[in-house]
């Protein structure tokens, strides 16, 4: 099991991601934007972050390479939008460990946890 920081301006989107890992056994915690997600990662310091790219506050990758700066160790995984495949380059240039595109199945958001979360 691990501790997931869920991170999106959606509340649908956080729903659906919390349901999702908390069905695969997961402790979830939600931030509703790149600053939240900052507070919260020092907080509650979690295994794994999901990261959504755009966010009206600070988008994901602002809010990866802060979070980067605050545990070069941290292991995030981007969830984007179709159409967002160019900043996926930057979200990963930033520190993301894989990406999963919207609309997602949930075996590939518990896949990219899985292969994120490894080792630990």
């Amino acid at each position: 099991m691990l501790k997931i920081l869920v991170v999106d301006d959606a509340a649908f989107m956080r729903v659906t991601l919390d349901k999702i890992l908390r069905k695969a056994g997961h402790e979830v915690i939600q931030a509703t934007s790149g600053y939240n997600a900052l507070e919260l990662y020092q907080e509650s310091n979690p295994d794994l972050v999901t990261m959504d790219i755009t966010m009206p506050d600070m988008d994901g990758i602002e809010a990866v390479q802060k979070i980067k700066e605050i545990d070069p160790g941290a292991r995030v995984v981007m969830i984007s939008a179709m159409g967002q495949e160019s900043m996926v380059g930057d979200a990963i240039k930033a520190g993301a460990m894989d990406f999963v595109v919207k609309p997602f199945q949930p075996e590939r958001i518990l896949a990219a946890v899985s292969r994120a979360g490894k080792g630990m």
